[in-house]
């Protein structure tokens, strides 16, 4: 059974949220607080397996909330979120940085079109979320130097072509740690797939590019992926490159029950790139773009996993580790000094 804590001020979300959650043979809310410093006093008293949180709130919000509970009781945190405007989730995503797992819609209201979909993506992430072990974390400083010596990478004198990049639960935070610390002259075009609950993308991007000397863009099909700027797959599409570096979105059906999976962009940048590409599979549950990491490996390109220390969930990158598919395991900092190397400079 797994026990849940509802921080939400309003009443009525609460009692729609415990409804929700409820209905779910395997979920049992055990309690239902109006605010951060009540949330706090009540982990004083109960362990839950999982915390749905609210971001705007009287007296304590989400963000403080969750920081606080990360550095004095770690729980698994669901960010439950009444917006997906863009500028409201770029907001929004200040609490993953502060430790909180996942983002998701408020499921819409009984009788709406929607409810059956958004109260199973609700359902769904709290029971995957409560499988994750967190640990304490305290408030840490951004910093633009290496917290670690920089890899020992071997490349061609040649830069990389491409770099491609997956991820999932725990995503967010390693790719902004990534991706902060990458010069603005920095060559190679990155293309990413983060694995991300529809409607929350356009949010995550504005996020992402506030702490990025690179443009950060939603991909667009049939765009060319300039030098420099990074592109993330929009939702519900899968994504693919061509040898002329443009990009192509398609309704293909989902790898790995995703879409857009990691899977599928490592293919297709194995099969065009070769070895003049850069694979890095970052945090993330399950197994999605292992094989072709290996993939892009065997086709001569170099291939970075991320350490099982720095990741949230090590289930990506630890089955590319077991596949052999990865010539180095690092943490994000030290993926982003290996890729300074290897994407080239501009000029």
């Amino acid at each position: 059974m797994i026990k849940v804590l509802i921080v939400e001020d309003s009443a009525v979300v609460q009692q729609f949220l415990v409804y929700v959650l409820s209905s779910d043979p395997d979920i049992r809310v055990i309690g239902t607080t109006n605010n951060g410093e009540e949330a706090l006093e009540f982990l004083k008293q109960e362990k839950p397996d999982v915390i749905t949180m609210d971001i705007h709130m009287p007296r304590m919000n989400g963000f403080e909330t969750t920081r606080k509970v990360m550095a004095t009781h770690p729980t698994p945190i669901v960010i439950v979120s009444g917006s997906v405007q863009p500028e409201e989730v770029s907001t929004t995503f200040r609490a993953i940085e502060a430790g909180a797992l996942a983002v998701v819609p408020r499921p819409s209201g009984l009788g709406h079109p929607d409810y059956e979909r958004t109260a199973r993506t609700l359902i769904q992430t709290v029971k995957a979320m409560s499988e994750v072990k967190v640990v304490r974390r305290w408030r840490q400083t951004p910093s633009t130097v290496w917290a670690s010596p920089v890899p020992d990478v071997k490349k061609g004198s040649d830069a990389a072509e491409i770099v491609a990049i997956g991820a999932s639960t725990g995503g967010p935070v390693a790719l902004q740690a990534l991706l902060s610390r990458l010069g603005s002259d920095f060559a190679a075009p990155i293309v990413i797939v983060q694995h991300m609950t529809a409607g929350f993308m356009d949010g995550f991007v504005q996020w992402l590019a506030q702490s990025s000397s690179l443009p950060v863009h939603v991909a667009s099909h049939g765009q060319q992926a300039q030098s420099g700027h990074v592109f993330l797959a929009p939702d519900g599409f899968q994504m693919r490159m061509d040898s002329g570096r443009r990009i192509f979105l398609s309704n293909d059906e989902p790898e790995n029950g995703l879409r857009p999976s990691v899977s599928y962009l490592f293919r297709s940048v194995a099969d065009t790139f070769g070895k003049n590409a850069v694979g890095v599979l970052l945090t993330g549950m399950g197994k999605d773009g292992a094989e072709e990491l290996k993939l892009m490996r065997d086709r001569g390109a170099v291939t970075i996993a991320q350490d099982k220390d720095s990741s949230v969930v090590h289930g990506m990158p630890g089955e590319a580790i077991r596949l052999g598919a990865a010539c180095h395991v690092l943490p994000p900092d030290r993926i982003a000094a290996a890729l300074a190397l290897l994407g080239g400079r501009k000029g």
